[in-house]
């Protein structure tokens, strides 16, 4: 085999090792020596452009991983695989670069730590897409990570950079000869670090998984999936039908409770976006309010929590802000993804979704894109979220926290919900825009972190599926088919306390990413100085 050929074989070995874990259940453990192959290709590497072959593996990696996206939409797919490949491949330059100014392992612990710095940057931006953040390699893995309720996951992304370089550190020395010069003791302990730091963690998350006992208050919950084709049900199906359907699911599964006034609280869920006929400024008026309002009268103790595409109305002689849309004149609007919950008294509230979907719900730094999109017809979504996270409180005043779709890839995010809180968490979401591909498949593991960071049980409701009850340790009690009409019926356990991880938030990214900055500027006063490695 050529030059050439070993390098594709190796680039090719990591882009599909790193995609494993995403597409097949319990193969997070491949991520511990997915990377393996590409340090090894750049060690070797003999020539110049090395960039291409980094910046290849990544984009190969994306594209097995998230081709789904394409399904929605072609081009934002394509963007999303390019553009996260080529963040990653510039932490990758960053890391070829201090190999020049650097020696020994500072230039590996210098990329390692560049790189969850990114990893934790990327989770605040506005255009954000950390779908791929190393740590997430575990979602269907959740027995070896039980220890995110202190870490988070981006310990699972630092686990995974510093056992790849161990394994690497290993080969390094059995293939140029460095393991020939150390002595019994120094074989030893190199092999004893490495059995370490892949085994330890393990050791670590079985400890904690077998002694964990779920805590809390018993609630019943009812979800329903009323399966609505998300590309006909905007266009070809009325609300009142959406509504005759859902409600449908819902008295079935409710039917031993009808009339029941002596029945224990129980919690509906419906999904993301359910309706589109709520108006902020009088919610109470909305046919889909007023008909889950009629529905619930027969069912006491029951408290609905479903998602709605809202519209809040401005009057204003000039624009009221860069995202309010113009329906008449005078007359302005601004969108929202929304999540309301209410029960038979009427009461209600309602959040906002802030983490959003670029370009389908949020315009990024509209002071730079909103007159772009003008000028373009209005193409681009301009949702308004909250500016701080709420929790939706049932009818006994109990705070539940509810991620919308996307919000739940969000893991310290996600923790303020339960700051606020929140005694269990549910997602609604509507992810068959995707059709039956890894994508839904994947939103919904990353839940299962979401419950093991936060030990909170977290009831999903999607709606094509998977919709699914999931407990405290991140595993799914029950779940649902895909692509069916369904409902679930179970309970969740309302929890108070919080996790390390919820009160101290990321500490693995932050250290990791101030020990990269100050590495950062040691490798400019290294290259100011013309200092080079030797």
């Amino acid at each position: 085999m050529g030059e050439k050929g070993k390098y594709l074989l190796l680039a090719a070995a990591s882009a599909v090792l790193l995609s494993v874990p995403f597409l097949v259940p319990f193969a997070g453990w491949v991520a511990l020596i997915a990377l393996v192959p590409l340090l090894w290709l750049e060690r070797i590497y003999k020539g110049k452009r090395f960039w291409w072959w980094h910046y290849g593996t990544f984009v190969l990696w994306n594209a097995l991983t998230t081709f789904w996206v394409c399904n929605a939409t072609v081009g934002g797919g394509i963007f999303a695989v390019l553009a996260n490949a080529l963040q990653m491949s510039v932490v990758f330059a960053l890391f070829r670069w201090s190999r020049r100014r650097f020696s020994g392992s500072v230039p590996y612990i210098f990329l390692a730590l560049a790189w969850i710095a990114w990893e934790r940057w990327y989770f605040g931006t506005q255009i954000s897409w950390p779908w791929l953040t190393l740590g997430h390699a575990f979602a269907q893995s959740t027995g070896l990570v039980q220890w995110y309720e202190f870490t988070g996951t981006l310990g699972g992304s630092l686990w995974v950079w510093a056992a790849n370089l161990s394994v690497f550190g290993l080969i390094c020395a059995l293939r140029e000869g460095f393991w020939g010069e150390w002595n019994v003791k120094a074989k030893s302990a190199a092999i004893a670090g490495t059995v370490t730091v892949i085994l330890a963690p393990m050791a670590v998350s079985a400890a904690i998984y077998s002694s964990f006992e779920e805590e809390g208050t018993p609630r019943e919950v009812a979800i329903v999936q009323p399966n609505f084709d998300p590309y006909q049900k905007f266009q070809s199906m009325s609300q009142a039908g959406q509504n005759a359907i859902f409600l449908d699911l819902a008295a079935k599964a409710l039917k031993d409770r009808k009339g029941d006034s002596t029945a224990a609280p129980l919690l509906l869920l419906a999904p993301e976006t359910f309706t589109g006929d709520v108006v902020t400024n009088d919610i109470p008026s909305g046919a889909t309010f007023r008909r889950f309002h009629g529905f619930l009268q027969d069912y006491p103790g029951v408290d609905v929590i479903f998602g709605a595409s809202a519209w809040t109305r401005i009057d204003s002689s000039e624009r009221p802000s860069r995202t309010a849309r113009r329906i008449d004149d005078g007359q302005w609007v601004e969108s929202h993804n929304s999540a309301l919950v209410t029960d038979a008294s009427g009461r209600y509230e309602i959040f906002h979704k802030s983490k959003l979907v670029v370009g389908t719900e949020l315009t990024p730094y509209p002071a730079i894109f909103v007159p772009i999109d003008d000028a373009l017809g209005g193409v681009m979504g301009r949702c308004v979220g909250q500016d701080e996270i709420s929790c939706l409180h049932l009818g006994d005043g109990t705070p539940i926290g509810c991620a919308i779709c996307y919000e739940s890839v969000y893991g310290e995010y996600c923790t303020g919900y339960v700051r606020k809180g929140a005694q269990a968490l549910c997602v609604i979401t509507n992810d068959a825009w995707w059709g039956d591909t890894p994508g839904y498949r994947q939103h919904l593991s990353y839940s299962r972190l979401r419950a093991i960071e936060t030990r909170r049980d977290i009831a999903r409701c999607a709606n094509t599926g998977i919709s699914a009850i999931i407990d405290q340790r991140g595993r799914i009690v029950s779940q649902t088919p895909w692509w069916e009409p369904a409902t679930l019926r179970g309970e969740i356990h309302l929890r108070d306390g919080q996790t390390f991880f919820v009160r101290n938030g990321d500490i693995v990214g932050r250290l990791c990413s101030f020990l990269f900055l100050l590495l950062l500027l040691a490798l400019l006063v290294r290259t100011l100085r013309g200092d080079y490695s030797k």
